[in-house]
């Protein structure tokens, strides 16, 4: 893996592609990217696992050229080219033409066919070729450490559209700044979603990550369009051969679970069909935010979740396991927030919650703050609803025993746009609207 470095720039990054040593860590300012190999040595991974790879992919096709080789490989075409010739040398390829000044038609042998479905039966992995370990590990903690720093006038700006009490907003702030986990907890309804989600986003900055990461011959995909989102077009085309295509440049990744979780997801999942594994989703937040939503609701008994995390807290590595037995330690560097209703005296060990960066208390509204609540979301529809109305709201719940939720007054206004909406009618807020939502949001039955 070449240093990381300035691609906007492309004066100085050529003097520093001259003067930088493999692997060292170059700090410029601008955008940082991975420079591609210019030698098979510098991909990091072994060079069998890189020969066994282009192999398998001649396999998927008729013919083939080095060009199509190197955009599948995501590998420079030269470094394709050796690899290639070193099959052909092999008798597993056959040259069938030239197609360009360095590039050539090819085919399998019906030897290559041979070794290439044993190591189909092995790994059925086709796809970008691995980067190592060690790289992914250097590279994500250079980024880390260079996402940019922040300040309460962007934690205010992100949270804005909740209504929060001060103490509050400064400890998220505080967690965010110092990157530190943060433990969000109280009565259902609340916003502890809503405020884990907003706060991902008071962060700014990207990352690179890679395709996949290759321990000896086994492959770990980490790229994942299901949760991360890539960035493009935004680097000079004159400069993108010179980013290392085995990556790719995405938003900080927000990743949320909830009571789907289990204790086997957070280990390395290996698919027997396909022959490789799939990080699990921990890992794949890294660089970004992590949020176990509805903690002690998961089908794994709480305590044993806790001893899951107590260790990567404490030390920020994880350790992620093989089928074969062996460990693999691994960067555990996400901002990590878990949210529940329950009390956590009596859901979480006191070993786990020292290791919790900041702690959160999100409490029922008191009637002051849900009339801003109530006001505030309306005035997204350009509606104007008394304060006396809000009143009645409030000496309903008082009324009817009701505990009052900081989610209820954008639940309500809601449903009362579908009640106008039904009677045909422009959208409003009355008494007779505001039962109506009531009635079908609480149910008919009348608690008075």
């Amino acid at each position: 893996m070449k240093p990381i470095v300035d691609v906007l720039n492309e004066e100085t990054q050529t003097s520093l592609l001259d003067a930088g040593a493999p692997g060292e860590m170059l700090d410029v300012d601008g955008t940082y990217a991975p420079l591609a190999p210019t030698t098979l040595q510098e991909c990091g991974v072994h060079v069998d696992v890189l020969l066994n790879l282009a192999l398998k992919l001649a396999y998927t096709v008729p013919r083939f050229n080095t060009e199509w080789a190197a955009r599948k490989l995501c590998l420079p075409g030269a470094i394709v080219g050796e690899l290639l010739d070193e099959l052909r040398s092999d008798q597993l390829l056959e040259v069938l033409g030239q197609s360009g000044p360095f590039s050539f038609y090819y085919a399998i042998t019906n030897g290559g066919r041979e070794r290439a479905r044993r190591l189909l039966e092995i790994s059925g992995y086709v796809g970008p070729a691995p980067v190592s370990l060690e790289a992914y590990r250097d590279d994500l903690e250079f980024q880390f450490q260079r996402l940019p720093e922040v300040a309460p006038p962007q934690v205010q700006q992100a949270i804005a559209e909740m209504v929060l009490p001060d103490d509050v907003a400064h400890v998220a702030g505080l967690a965010i700044m110092a990157r530190r986990s943060l433990f969000l907890y109280g009565p259902p309804g609340n916003g502890k979603t809503t405020l884990g989600f907003l706060l991902h986003h008071a962060v700014q900055g990207e990352l690179w990550i890679p395709q996949c990461i290759g321990v000896d011959n086994n492959i770990i995909r980490v790229f994942d369009p299901q949760v991360h989102e890539p960035i493009s077009g935004e680097l000079p085309a004159h400069l993108r051969h010179r980013i290392d295509q085995r990556w790719v440049r995405v938003k900080r990744p927000f990743i949320v679970v909830g009571g789907e979780l289990t204790i086997e997801a957070l280990d390395l999942i290996y698919s027997p069909a396909h022959g490789y594994y799939e990080a699990p989703l921990h890992f794949k937040a890294n660089g970004g935010t992590f949020l176990l939503d509805d903690f002690g609701c998961q089908r794994v008994e709480p305590l044993e979740l806790l001893n899951r995390w107590i260790l990567p807290l404490e030390r920020k590595i994880d350790y992620l396991t093989l089928q074969t037995g062996q460990q693999l330690e691994v960067p555990f560097r996400q901002m990590l927030i878990v949210s529940t209703n329950l009390d956590p005296e009596k859901v979480m060990s006191p070993a786990f919650l020292r290791r919790m960066g900041y702690r959160v208390f999100l409490d029922d509204p008191a009637p002051d703050v849900y009339a801003q609540i109530f006001q505030r979301y309306a005035a997204r529809y350009n509606l104007e609803v008394p304060r006396p109305l809000i009143d009645e709201l409030i000496e309903r719940y008082r009324a009817e025993g009701r505990a009052m939720h900081s989610c209820e007054p954008r639940d309500l206004i809601e449903r009362a746009r579908d009640v106008c909406r039904y009677q045909g009618q422009p959208l409003e807020i009355n008494a007779a609207i505001l039962d109506l939502a009531w009635r079908g949001y609480f149910g008919n039955q009348d608690r008075r």
